[in-house]
């Protein structure tokens, strides 16, 4: 095993020492829903980017490239000045929801380039530009435009011209749990020599202004320092001693100490008229003032606070040519003895390049004997950016609900029942490092996202990816009637239930050995699924709701606003997640029955569950309309109106493709080990023949496979034709959320109102959801990964006898598994340089060349035609499943 695999095999805790330091500092901590206390839930207005530089947050800390230990207590990070902007770049800027014409959107350029699970070497690159960073320029030409418009980004407003900017790379190398090595590499790429500062930050997040807890932590300069480094010593109440220690640099000299508190600057925010709260005379933006407006009087000349700032001048960088820092954090565990001043700058070559060296021996391991040199970059690139996405997220709902003791009264209309913003999940309390859908766009988990994320998490860290998926579930987390969290701009949105199948996906990739971790996950998604039951079937029928189901814009309307009058939305979808939810529950029962009988009983349990929606699916829901269209071959939502009749939503999408996810391979075992399931399935068939369609039968390899499918093989093999046409499903880069037959739109009359939507490949053209999500066509990697785990279920049962068509009209026959692989193929393929260097999954706003083609990128979903990247830009939270597809490129078998 290699170095990484041995420390991780001494960290199965979250909170083991490795992963007591770790990158967990946010990208984005204004304008989240936890440092909203508006009394209209507005978070972007609250608090926006413009305060973000003076104004203390309440539940946490951003920054660039920052490093935090796993309470948030201290946090390191990285800031900048090229002597053209009107402010230190301190933290990634985007515009707001409402600011950008596709919602919400960084504008920045960052690669997050290694990452190891225990945070023992990681490296981050950042591209800032030598002339003055353009924010007003990018709110104006972005409120200029629309939804039928391209967003304004970054590059567009020429800034990189002649590669006019610094590449800052910074790396974190471990010695010991608690002792890191920092490097700060800034190259120059532009024609002429440029001035650069660097100001890496230490600083306490503040606990002490809430009324909860007044003591302080403080900084001062480390006494102990030697000759030749400075260095900043932190004392912490429970993190004990923590020291910050800097090299003298060659030509720069020793760096100077800037003090000050992260404290609000209130006179700064407000005016003089809110002197009286304000605590310091050198408040959190005091370092910017100093070093951007040379007020050398800005920061605390006593030399402590609360945060810090070593600050390094180079005043003409050359072009091609690169200046470095280097820094060394050491820290106690708050008892015992950490590393001293001295110890802590020895030795700093050979900890980067031993680290360096383990990394690659750890990929080495983790992926395929034979992974090409690309397949192996973008794997690991996306492994990486899992890693950087790790963030703490701090959030009591009844605190915050409450208000601090030392704050005013929370405006009334925050805890209405039914206005309030998250009323209802006042029992939420967390404060734990969370994977997060995106570093900065999405700074907040989604539950179905991270169930994805630890599908790819599993084959580098299976110990974290089980207590990511079992957090969820955890009594503050999960709501008292069994629903999981959605994420904070409405815990009570409905999540599409993927936990028992991601749970499964690693299980399996963890080597099926961890029965401890399926049996605590599935008896969570016992008290889960009931709240579906109760909830989402409203007349009983198991042909279920759900709203939205993670799926923003894939329907005429918003399909997560309440219908008028007495109408209700019967969904494909909703009924087919429902269905994967019981076969993958009756997975997961029929493992454990192996060695604990009580799970044969919950296994017929979800057994009968799944026959009763699968008889649905083939019979009809509560209006007796089907969902299945014998016309045109198709699933589709019902609308059941006020009048009691039901409607078709003839709409050809992602929805009607999800009932094919309902299918289980029965393992070979389960006759010889669990006869109890296999005599029970036969005598409810023999008293209802009718749901014997749902066991399909296959001889192949002279032995007989039996599948269960919630959708006949006259069904499933209708769908594949449609999924594996060029013309409708099947891109050049994976499958489309919208058939491309809908290009001239599609429009549906009910009762005299017309409702339309038409396949788009690319950005939104609608402002449902913000505007910035859009499922009429692009590729999204989770419901593509959910499609083709389908497909080799079936092409290794019902469809192993006989080849399919691919693609459709082809005359071309392969097998159903090969084809699931090739569908992989050409999603990992969006992620390899073309034949121009250019890789097709690059957003069309980054500009081309080796600086730039050098880099994957992973994007939020992708150009239903050309695969371009769209939507949020760094997205290696469930788009990582990209290096899932590089690691098992056969699949995961289900039997």
């Amino acid at each position: 095993m290699s170095a990484e695999h041995d420390r991780l095999s001494e960290s199965d805790d979250p909170r083991a020492p490795w992963r007591q330091w770790g990158p967990y500092v946010s990208a984005r901590q204004w304008g989240t829903v936890r440092e909203d206390y508006s009394a209209g839930g507005d978070a972007w207005e609250f608090f926006p980017f413009e305060h973000a530089h003076r104004r203390t947050y309440r539940w946490g800390e951003d920054g660039l490239a920052g490093l935090c230990d796993v309470k948030g207590y201290l946090n390191v990070g990285l800031a900048l000045w090229n002597r053209q902007d009107d402010r230190l770049k301190e933290r990634l800027f985007g515009l707001t929801g409402p600011q950008g014409n596709h919602g919400e959107d960084v504008k920045e350029y960052w690669w997050a380039l290694e990452g190891t699970p225990t945070h023992s070497y990681a490296t981050w690159l950042y591209r800032y530009p030598q002339a003055a960073f353009p924010y007003a320029d990018l709110v104006a030409g972005n409120a200029a435009r629309g939804v039928n418009d391209e967003e304004f980004e970054l590059a567009d407003t020429g800034i990189f011209s002649g590669d006019c900017f610094f590449d800052v790379h910074l790396t974190h190398a471990k010695a010991s749990p608690s002792d890191i090595c920092m490097e700060i590499t800034a190259t120059n790429h532009g024609r002429d020599a440029a001035p650069l500062h660097l100001a890496p930050q230490i600083w306490f997040r503040n606990t002490w202004s809430w009324g909860l807890d007044d003591r302080r932590p403080t900084l001062t300069p480390d006494p102990e320092t030697p000759q030749g480094y400075a260095g900043v010593l932190g004392d912490h109440h429970e993190l004990g001693q923590v020291r910050l220690t800097a090299q003298d640099h060659p030509q720069a000299g020793p760096p100077r100490l800037l003090f000050c508190d992260n404290e609000t600057n209130a006179v700064g925010l407000w005016g003089e008229a809110a002197a009286a709260s304000q605590h310091t005379a050198y408040p959190k933006d005091a370092i910017d003032r100093a070093i951007v407006r040379g007020q050398d009087d800005a920061t605390n000349p006593e030399q402590t606070g609360t945060k810090a700032a070593f600050w390094w001048a180079f005043e003409a960088v050359p072009p091609g040519e690169s200046v470095t820092v280097r820094l060394r954090l050491t820290a106690t565990d708050g008892e015992g003895e950490g590393e001293g001043a001295v110890a802590a700058v020895t030795a700093f070559d050979e900890v980067l390049a031993a680290r360096r060296a383990e990394t690659d021996d750890f990929y080495a391991q983790v992926l395929p004997e034979g992974t090409s040199e690309q397949d192996a970059l973008i794997a690991r690139r996306a492994f990486a950016g899992l890693q950087w996405g790790k963030q703490l997220y701090l959030y009591d709902v009844r605190q915050w609900l409450r208000g601090d003791p030392a704050g005013p009264p929370p405006p009334p209309q925050r805890a209405h029942q039914h206005r309030g913003r998250n009323t209802d999940w006042a029992h939420v309390d967390l404060s734990e490092v969370i994977s997060m859908p995106d570093e900065w766009e999405y700074p907040w988990f989604a539950t179905w996202d991270l169930a994805f994320h630890c599908v790819a998490l599993a084959h580098v860290d299976p110990a974290w990816a089980k207590w990511q998926l079992l957090l969820m579930c955890r009594e503050w987390a999960m709501h008292p009637n069994g629903q999981l969290p959605a994420y904070e701009w409405n815990f009570s949105d409905v999540n599409p239930p993927v936990h028992p199948w991601a749970a499964w996906q690693v299980y399996a990739i963890d080597g099926c050995r961890d029965r401890g971790f399926l049996q605590r996950i599935g008896l969570k998604m016992l008290l889960n699924f009931p709240w579906w039951v109760n909830r989402k079937d409203a007349e009983g029928s198991h042909v279920f709701e759900g709203g939205f189901l993670g799926m923003d814009n894939v329907g005429l309307f918003d399909r997560s606003e309440e219908l008028p009058g007495g109408q209700r939305l019967e969904q494909a979808d909703a009924t087919a997640w429902m269905g994967m939810f019981c076969l993958k529950m009756l997975r997961i029962s029929a493992e454990l029955a192996r060695e604990d009988d009580a799970w044969e009983e919950v296994a017929t349990k979800f057994l009968t569950h799944f026959l009763a929606i699968s008889e649905s699916m083939e019979d009809f829901g509560s209006q007796h309309a089907a969902l299945w269209d014998s016309g045109d071959e198709f699933f589709h939502d019902i609308l059941v109106g006020e009048d009691g009749l039901a409607h078709r939503m003839e709409v050809r999408s992602m929805v009607g493709l999800l009932p094919m996810a309902g299918v289980m391979l029965v393992p070979d075992w389960v006759d010889d080990e669990l006869p109890e399931i296999t005599d029970f399935f036969g005598g409810w068939v023999q008293r209802r023949p009718e749901l014997a369609d749902s066991l399909i039968h296959t001889q192949h390899g002279g032995a007989t496979r039996r599948t269960l499918s919630m959708i006949s093989r006259h069904q499933w093999e209708a769908i594949l034709r449609a999924l594996l046409d060029e013309g409708e499903f099947l891109s050049p880069h994976g499958f489309r959320s919208l058939s491309a037959a809908h290009r001239d739109g599609v429009q549906v009359d009910i009762d005299g109102q017309q409702w339309s939507l038409a396949y788009e490949p690319a950005e939104s053209r609608s402002h449902m959801f913000g505007g910035n999500s859009n499922w009429r066509g692009p590729i999204w990697l989770p419901v593509n990964a959910l499609l083709t785990d389908a497909l080799r279920s079936y092409g290794r049962g019902a469809g192993a006898r006989a080849g399919v068509e691919f693609p459709t009209g082809s005359g071309e026959q392969l097998p159903i598994t090969q084809i699931a692989a090739l569908v992989e193929q050409r999603m990992v393929a969006m992620f390899r340089p073309g034949p121009d260097g250019r890789r097709p999954s690059t957003p069309r706003h980054h500009p081309s060349g080796p600086l730039w083609d050098a880099h994957p990128t992973f994007s939020e979903y992708f150009n239903g035609d050309t695969g371009a990247g769209l939507g949020a830009s760094h997205q290696t939270g469930w788009t990582a499943l990209v290096a899932h597809f590089v690691c098992v490129p056969e699949g995961i078998d289900n039997r």
